[in-house]
């Protein structure tokens, strides 16, 4: 079969240090807090596991308030370099068996750009929720995206993702999200 075919049981959602100082720079961080907190609604129901990175958070902040209060209890994945793919990081993400990995974050262009490079070459499949990453500046935001795409990351959106893993109407999954899309 060719193509890309998103499966829920084989899918996880790392979110990329959308943390308080960061977010407030960003002219989209409402899109980008609707798209994840959407995506995240999405997880809770089908059991996608969500992974959160936060860099240097005695500097920038913890997770934004939006995102963390959707998330309830979680633990964040501390790190100073751009790239989430530290081994420990690796290392937490593999314990769920899973080989595909959906995206949202900030910045695009950096530390998003340089985890998704980090995990396509760990041999992950990543899916970039294209309105759900941000960068301060919109040639940053189309150069990360760009450059993630050469690497060999699908980019998409929330909605479409969310409609490939639901895979039908009219499950009881289906009904729970849809007031949300709306």
């Amino acid at each position: 079969m060719v193509g890309h075919f998103l499966h829920a049981e084989n899918s996880m959602f790392l979110i990329i240090d959308l943390q308080e100082k960061l977010m407030k720079k960003m002219k989209y961080s409402n899109m980008v807090y609707e798209n994840t907190i959407l995506f995240t609604n999405l997880c809770k129901l089908l059991d996608i596991p969500i992974a959160v990175t936060e860099q240097y958070p005695k500097g920038l902040g913890c997770t934004a308030a939006p995102i963390a209060d959707e998330l309830g209890l979680f633990q964040p994945l501390e790190k100073i370099s751009f790239s989430a793919c530290t081994e420990d990081i690796l290392d937490e993400l593999r314990k769920y068996n899973r080989r595909q990995i959906l995206v949202a974050g900030s910045e695009t262009h950096i530390c998003v750009f340089q985890t998704v490079r980090d995990l396509l070459a760990s041999g992950f499949e990543v899916y970039i929720l294209s309105d759900a990453v941000c960068s301060r500046f919109k040639n940053n935001y189309k150069n990360g995206i760009r450059l993630m795409e050469r690497e060999g990351a699908i980019i998409t959106d929330t909605e479409t993702a969310i409609y490939d893993l639901l895979k039908e109407a009219g499950t009881p999954e289906f009904k729970a999200m849809l007031p949300l899309i709306k």
